[in-house]
């Protein structure tokens, strides 16, 4: 062990030699998809700039990123593989290990946490008998836990696999969601109506929601004294 090896790292190191998920043979852009990925670097006057773009074809194309995914990425624009690795684990919506076919990113930002974004996460956590970062045995579910989602007043809330956001959670909401997925049932886009819409301008203004929802003073953490 070098002086530079940390002995007791605060968070989990990734495995400096990890082992390969996507054979070789697959790790190669259709031709469809090369089409794409052209277009998406003509949009930049730096194609390395399409690194996001590339990532969400990749985990679209294989479900999540391991670093051979992520490498081929950075290849194909060629960029530094530590450029394309840094942007990959900065964004949550990139899943650098494969999750549940349904992922259920909880908010606990301060307005979440305060108004039972910890609540609700540890409703699923009991409910579904895992803990966040974990996958249901039947890979049904993966729940996390992420930093704000921009919906404070319609808190709590989480967002189900990259898509539509489930507002104003409670115990029973949960309950209905989890009973809609296990159908397949994802969530509809529902646009949340604020105050001064509803006061000054006649309501929602949005034409293209699925759904509409009033808005809600949100509850109080049962947290919170």
């Amino acid at each position: 062990m070098s002086q530079f090896d940390i002995k007791r790292p605060i968070v989990k190191l990734p495995d400096q030699q990890p082992e390969q998920q996507i054979p070789d043979e697959e790790l190669v852009w259709t031709d469809a998809e090369q089409e794409r990925i052209e277009e998406r670097k003509a949009k930049y006057p730096d194609p390395k700039s399409a690194i996001m773009d590339l990532l969400w074809m990749a985990q679209e194309k294989f479900d999540y990123l391991p670093p051979e995914a992520i490498r081929l990425c950075a290849d194909t624009l060629d960029m530094d593989y530590a450029r394309a690795y840094g942007v990959a684990t900065f964004y949550t919506q990139y899943y650098k290990e494969e999750k549940g076919k349904f992922v259920l990113d909880v908010c606990t930002c301060f307005s979440c946490q305060m108004m039972g974004g910890y609540d609700i996460l540890h409703y699923l956590e009991e409910k579904l008998g895992i803990h966040k970062g974990e996958t249901t045995d039947d890979g049904m579910f993966t729940v996390e836990e992420v930093e704000c989602l921009g919906c404070c007043g319609s808190a709590p809330m989480m967002q189900v696999t990259n898509g539509p956001y489930v507002h104003n959670l409670t115990k029973d909401k949960v309950d209905a969601l989890l009973d809609d997925l296990k159908e397949g049932k994802m969530p509809p886009f529902v646009s949340v109506t604020l105050p001064q819409d509803e006061d000054e301008m006649g309501g929602n203004r949005r034409s293209d929601a699925e759904a509409t929802e009033t808005y809600q003073t949100p509850p109080r953490s049962q947290a919170v004294k």
